[in-house]
């Protein structure tokens, strides 16, 4: 490792160092900058071909609004939140396909060294550490691989235990004080009657003892109120996202992590977004443990705890089983995340078990549509493969597709389509022998 000797600067000290053409990073989440931001859009408009890696915007940044017509600045995502996707709608952010898991690897073996990685952290501690805060993910690895490293303190920053959870000052060249803004927040979605539906078959079908990961989104959030009003008990957390419903879970008593086989008595997570009532939670607190995304989020390690239940959601599914869950057409929407990967582990783990959820119908223009379809929009990108695929569930139903045949699974979806829907989802399926002739 390479010994540095940090120095203190301002923020517009920082963004000039920016050069054409070069490569930044902004890290991921709650974890990117703020102060650097907004001085480097500033004097964005003498530069050219800047190039910025970043994960799920926050907030709108600095340097893409002093840019409006793309000429200076290239922003690429891992994966899209509803800033990124607006961007990407007017040309001027871009996609970058990934594993959520896997990106601590990608920068050790196939992303070039990055000209300067700027990240917001906790103030430094006693022991000279800038906590990474709710954003571990791929942080110490980026820090590992970048040319120039700054950190941005913000007092706001929950302090988080866990593994890798900082850089040390000997590994960092500059430091700027933060703005002082607070955290940014993720207000919890309104749970729809749909919702409560899915909800309700889901956590039918979790046991005592069982190990969640929760992904984001009203169904998801559904599934944790029904869980912390029930008598379910030794739950236990192994995660990518940390959230809000966790919280109310663990404060239920349903939370005590005793049966897991791997950070056994621990919520495992790797980051987390929601509100200031998370992450006052999270801050100090060594019930809960952020570890690099490759260890929450690979389906080796997932594996090792017996009774996952993966619960996430996905926004199309065809008549085989393919999940669309990160695009509309050729419009990028959000990613692929963790989903295939914990569908995956969840599957691999003793006794596991792996949910897709969906709103059987959805509104486009004024237009009711089917979210179960004979074939997947064109240009959507499949996230779950009908190979992976186990049980989906919609408000009319829950279905399991493993070990079945194209024409069973055709059925099955079919029953769980709205109802409006099942007849002309019927004849598709007999049109295109996907259920043969004189199938029952």
């Amino acid at each position: 490792m390479m010994t540095r000797k940090a120095k203190r600067i301002t923020a517009d000290e920082a963004a000039a160092l920016v050069r054409p053409g070069m490569w930044l990073d902004y890290g991921a989440v709650l974890g990117q900058p703020d102060a650097f931001d907004t001085a480097l859009g500033r004097r964005i408009g003498p530069l050219s071909g800047i190039k910025i890696r970043s994960c799920i915007a926050p907030r709108p940044r600095a340097v893409l609004e002093a840019d409006p017509e793309g000429k200076h600045v290239h922003w690429f995502s891992t994966h899209f939140g509803g800033y990124d996707r607006k961007k990407h709608d007017a040309g001027m952010a871009h996609y970058l396909p990934v594993n959520l898991g896997e990106i601590p690897d990608y920068y050790r073996r196939f992303i070039d060294p990055v000209d300067i990685a700027i990240v917001k952290t906790a103030p430094m501690d006693a022991n000279g550490y800038f906590n990474f805060g709710p954003a571990n993910l791929w942080l110490r690895a980026l820090v590992e691989r970048a040319k120039v490293v700054i950190v941005e303190e913000c007092a706001a920053m929950p302090y988080v235990m866990g593994v890798s959870t900082g850089v040390h000052i000997s590994e960092v060249d500059y430091i700027i004080p933060g703005d002082g803004q607070a955290m940014p927040e993720l207000p919890k979605g309104a749970v729809t009657d749909v919702d409560r539906a899915v909800a309700r078959l889901i956590a039918g079908e979790i046991d005592d003892g069982a190990c969640l990961q929760i992904g984001i989104g009203g169904m998801p959030n559904a599934v944790c109120s029904l869980l912390a009003e029930s008598s379910i008990s030794d739950l236990g957390i192994h995660t990518e996202m940390m959230t809000d419903g966790i919280v109310d879970l663990y404060r239920a008593g349903r939370i005590s992590g005793s049966r897991k086989q791997i950070d056994t008595g621990k919520i495992a997570c790797t980051f987390a977004m929601g509100s200031k009532y998370l992450y006052d939670f999270i801050d100090h607190n060594a019930q809960v443990e952020f570890h690099p995304v490759d260890h929450t989020n690979l389906p080796h390690v997932i594996m090792q705890n017996d009774n996952v239940a993966a619960i996430n959601n996905t926004t199309q599914i065809d008549l085989q089983g393919q999940a669309a869950s990160e695009s509309d057409g050729f419009r990028h929407i959000s990613g692929t995340g963790g989903q295939l990967q914990f569908v995956r582990g969840a599957y691999a783990s003793r006794g596991g078990k792996s949910f897709i959820c969906l709103a059987s119908t959805y509104d486009k223009r004024g237009e009711r549509r089917s979210r179960i379809v004979t074939a997947l929009t064109r240009g959507n990108i499949v996230t779950t493969p009908r190979t992976d695929m186990m049980y989906v569930v919609t408000e009319y139903g829950l279905v399991n597709l493993k070990g079945r045949t194209v024409a069973e699974r055709a059925k099955l979806l079919i029953s769980i389509a709205h109802p409006d829907f099942q007849e002309e989802l019927e004849r598709d399926a007999h049109h295109h022998k996907l259920i043969p002739q004189g199938y029952f």
